[in-house]
């Protein structure tokens, strides 16, 4: 008897509206998460509930509403019609759960059971592809607890980091292949920044990263959960299959909360390149599949504005893979490589 599976694609989540209140308790959730703010926990709930928040929310729902669809928030769309776009080519069924606001990995859990009476075996599939304390860690441990918690039968496998892996970088590279066409000077690749310190915790030798200026090209085991090398290394691999010369890309991070975070800065490097010589830029955020508030609104948006009162004359932010159909093609063939590994081997150790 074929064994029964279930698909999770996970994402970030999204506040229900822009609506201050909404957009307020969106923010507690994700910024009281110890995995996002790494501090105690009175500390954590004093910055965030008392400080943070209160100054942010307002000025995050004005964000939100310059991006708002009719049909709600554009992370939420686009990872839905993801998994529409996915559900076509596959046997199996497929949901969606993000790791902060509805849609909850319990629900998703729910859905799963009741779409496939005796699931046997689910696969997560964090929306990230790079390791990090605050993305891919931290929506793992949600559903692992989630399902522990829940007491649920089946098992539960989760798909690793993909940073490297030849079909997400083929699938990144032609979703941006055709702006590559057009004339540039540069392109930046602009990476969500996480503060140093996760980039230490996340060490498993307890050493190696940060350590020296080279770290992240000297081989370690310590690469597996480090995000600063996984950057470095899709940005390498995809300008390989895009031809692009070294002198003409470079690096930074942006979306940062203070000093002590990966430099450089994207904001920070949107007002230098222009006196640097470089008016036609093309911008691309490869930390995020789904295009979102980092995406639309503080990049295609405020990043256009940096660049251009900054002296450049051409900005083109490059979007996320979204439905890209390569990148569903790759999505996809996962999953079929999942299940017929798991069906031609029952008894394979799971998560």
């Amino acid at each position: 008897m074929s064994r029964k599976f279930g698909i999770i694609l996970m994402n970030l989540g999204s506040p229900d509206s822009t609506q201050v209140k909404d957009v307020r308790r969106y923010l507690n959730e994700f910024l009281m998460d110890g995995r996002v703010i790494d501090y105690p926990y009175l500390l954590r709930s004093l910055l965030v509930r008392g400080i943070i928040v209160p100054f942010r929310a307002p000025k995050s729902a004005e964000a939100y509403r310059t991006i708002w669809t009719e049909e709600g928030s554009p992370l939420v769309v686009l990872t839905s019609q993801l998994r529409d776009a996915v559900q076509a080519q596959v046997d199996v069924p497929v949901v969606v759960a993000m790791r902060y606001g509805d849609s909850t990995p319990r629900a998703a859990f729910d859905k799963l059971l009741e779409q496939e009476p005796g699931l046997e075996e689910v696969l997560a599939i964090p929306l990230y592809p790079h390791y990090a304390m605050s993305s891919y860690e931290t929506a793992v441990e949600h559903v692992r607890d989630t399902h522990r918690k829940g007491g649920y039968g089946f098992d539960l496998s989760f798909k690793e980091p993909y940073y490297n892996d030849p079909g997400y970088i083929d699938a990144l590279a032609s979703s941006m292949r055709s702006f590559i066409a057009s004339p540039h000077d540069h392109i930046l690749f602009s990476y969500h920044g996480i503060p140093k310190r996760h980039i230490r915790k996340s060490d498993t030798t307890k050493g190696h990263c940060l350590s020296s200026a080279a770290c992240c090209s000297i081989s370690s085991p310590a690469h597996a959960h480090c995000y600063r090398h996984q950057v470095f290394e899709t940005t390498r691999l995809v300008a390989e299959a895009l031809h692009i010369p070294p002198d003409r890309y470079s690096i930074s991070f942006q979306s940062r909360l203070g000093s002590g975070w990966l430099q450089p800065f994207t904001d920070k490097r949107l007002e230098e390149l222009p006196k640097e010589g470089i008016k036609r830029l093309l911008i691309v955020c490869p930390a995020f599949v789904s295009d979102c508030l980092e995406t639309l609104e503080e990049i295609a948006e405020r990043g256009r504005e940096t660049f251009l009162d900054a002296g450049g004359t051409e900005y083109t932010a490059i979007p996320c893979m979204n439905t890209h159909q390569r990148w569903v093609s790759v999505l996809s063939g996962w999953i079929h490589s999942f299940v017929h590994q798991q069906a031609s081997a029952p008894d394979a150790i799971k998560e």
